[in-house]
């Protein structure tokens, strides 16, 4: 194990709402142990000694889905402490927070699901959106819950490959006319 920069609990507190302010949506307690635990200096009983702290102190909120928020109180706070955080812990967290943001955009942006039928079948409902707008939504019916599942799974792994080969047999098809 390294040594981190991270010594305090005070500067434990800094990094939790430095990562609150920036991600884009409530962070359960993992997304927020996971994005805080970026440095060799903070410990999982500090850290959660610390989220505690917050919550209790009102810098964030702990909400019915069970996920931490800053409240504005939070938010002035970490805009004054920020600083206080060393260089090398604010370039890699701000490096996690994007990677996790851009996460949360993709599953924003690519939907599915699946609800069972009266007659004992299936539809899979998948939605792709980008950052303006729907792209494509589209139901199918299909004869399984297995095959449903693994359908919705597919298209979360690869929502364009989708979309790019249903324009493409969508204009093959006019072609061939």
């Amino acid at each position: 194990m390294g040594v981190g920069f991270i010594r305090e609990k005070i500067e434990i507190k800094f990094l939790i709402l430095y990562i609150a302010a920036r991600v884009l949506e409530p962070l359960p307690l993992e997304g927020m142990q996971e994005l805080t635990m970026c440095d060799d200096g903070i410990d999982y009983f500090a850290f959660s000694e610390c989220l505690n702290d917050l919550v209790r102190t009102e810098h964030l909120r702990l909400t019915e889905q069970q996920t931490y928020c800053i409240t504005p109180k939070g938010l002035k706070n970490s805009a004054i402490c920020e600083t206080s955080l060393p260089y090398s812990v604010r370039v890699r967290t701000d490096k996690n927070v994007a990677v996790y943001n851009q996460k949360l955009l993709r599953r924003s942006q690519v939907r599915s699901s699946v609800s069972p039928r009266p007659n004992g079948t299936f539809t899979v409902d998948l939605s792709l959106d980008d950052d303006l707008d729907n792209v494509m939504h589209l139901q199918l019916m299909v004869a399984g819950e297995e095959m449903a599942r693994d359908l919705a799974d597919r298209f979360q792994k690869n929502p364009e490959q989708l979309y790019s080969g249903l324009i493409t047999a969508l204009f093959r098809m006019e072609e061939q006319k």
